[in-house]
This record gives structure tokens, C-alpha cells and sequence, in this order.
């Protein structure tokens, strides 16, 4: 079967993973790598026009919440990023098999999509608490650490009026967590890279993505009655 097209609509942001093939934990600079994939991140999301509103590294996986300017700008990144540690490794292909990403809908799921991300850490036991994993935007949204990469969503930016009204509101729901319901949603997306949103996001992406937002239904197609006499 041939694979879909990535799915990409103007102006709307992707949430990506990228799984490495051999975890990085197996070098014996694994947290050096990670420093190095961070770096590469900074320069390659200003080279090929992606937004950056949240991200997190682990030994094993690349998560991404971002903007790209365009259709390939997304791809790009991350085929740049691939070349540059498979240079570092001197090894062949770094990332197992393509990338999966999905369309977030703003203002609904943008901000449980972050959360999921930069909780990813604390969930591999990694980290006690998200903040102080220190290869993720989350330090960053909670006032920690410098945000220098990071072009915050604008439901980031509604979360107070102030840069600290919204670190403490964000920590406040990093703290609180997401309800199974909302992790087991978010992680479906992505594995089937379908959009992430309501019916009427989904709806409203029909005339202006790539490809189709949403899985196609199973069985045949319905049939209609035939107008009398026909």
C-alpha cells in the first residue's frame, strides 16, 4: 500500500515524533548527543522557517509541537537533523522509519499536546519533574530557563497577562496532568497522523489540507436509493 502524504494545512500547528533507530543512551556520550541535537535544533528550525512553540528530547525519540511555513519546511528539519547525527554517529539511517506527525487544533489542543510533550520524560522516568529535564521546552514555560528557541503559541500566551501569570497558570496544568482520555487521543493522532481536533476543525480543513484529515470509514460506501421510475 502506498503511504499517504504528509498531512499539512497552512498556518496550523504539527505535532511531530521522530524515534531513533539505536537509542542514544547506548553511546557512551549519550547526554553530549542530546546537547548537540538541541544546538542543531536552534539553527535548523531558523534555516528552514519552522516555529518551534514547544520540544523534548530523549534517548530514544525527537517531540516537536510547531509551525512550519510551509509544506517541506517540517520534513526538512528533521531530514536535517538525521544528516547531521548521522554524521556525528558515522553511521547510516538515525531515525527508524518516517516521522509521524498530526494537525493540532488551536485552542483546544494545542496546550494538552505541549503538556503531553514535555511531560514525555517524566513518564520514561527520566526525570522527577518535567522542568528539570533540561533537553525540553518545559524549564522554559515555567520560567527556568531561557526561552531562546521557542515561538510560544498563542494559547500559551492566554494562559496569563503576564510572563509569570503564565509560567505558574502552565505549571499549574503540567502539575495537574492530562486525563487518560486526552493522552490515549493525543497518541492515537499521531501514530495514525490524522488531525487532532473537533469535528468542525476537521471539517474546516477539508478545502485546504494536503490530503484528508480523518481516516476513511471501513466497508463499502453506502448506496443511495434511486430516484422512483428510474
Amino acid at each position: 500500500m502506498a503511504r499517504l502524504p504528509r498531512l499539512y494545512a497552512p498556518d496550523l500547528p504539527n505535532l511531530a515524533q521522530a524515534r531513533f533507530t539505536v537509542p542514544l543512551s547506548a553511546s557512551s556520550d549519550g547526554n553530549a548527543l542530546l546537547d548537540h541535537v538541541a544546538a542543531w535544533l536552534a539553527a535548523d528550525a531558523r534555516q528552514y522557517g519552522v516555529a518551534v512553540h514547544g520540544w523534548a528530547l530523549t534517548f530514544d525519540q525527537l517531540l516537536l509541537l510547531a509551525t512550519p511555513a510551509g509544506p517541506t519546511g517540517l520534513s526538512g528539519l528533521i531530514q536535517s537533523l538525521g544528516r547531521r547525527l548521522a554524521a556525528r554517529l558515522q553511521v547510516g539511517r538515525v531515525f527508524a522509519g518516517r516521522f509521524r506527525s498530526t494537525l493540532v487544533e488551536p485552542g483546544a489542543w494545542v496546550l494538552p499536546s505541549l503538556i503531553w510533550l514535555e511531560t514525555a520524560p517524566v513518564r520514561q522516568g527520566l526525570a522527577g519533574d518535567a522542568e528539570h529535564w533540561r533537553w525540553s521546552s518545559a524549564a522554559a514555560h515555567m520560567g527556568a530557563a531561557p526561552a531562546s528557541l521557542l515561538h510560544d503559541h498563542a494559547d500559551y500566551w492566554a494562559c496569563g497577562n503576564t510572563p509569570f501569570d503564565r509560567q505558574a497558570s502552565y505549571r499549574a496544568m503540567v502539575l495537574d496532568g492530562l486525563p487518560a482520555a486526552s493522552v490515549a487521543r493525543i497518541e492515537q493522532a499521531l501514530h495514525g497522523q490524522w488531525a487532532l481536533g473537533s469535528p468542525a476543525f476537521v471539517q474546516g480543513l477539508e478545502g485546504t489540507s494536503s490530503r484528508r484529515p480523518v481516516a476513511a470509514r471501513r466497508g463499502r460506501p453506502r448506496k443511495t436509493a434511486s430516484p422512483i421510475g428510474e
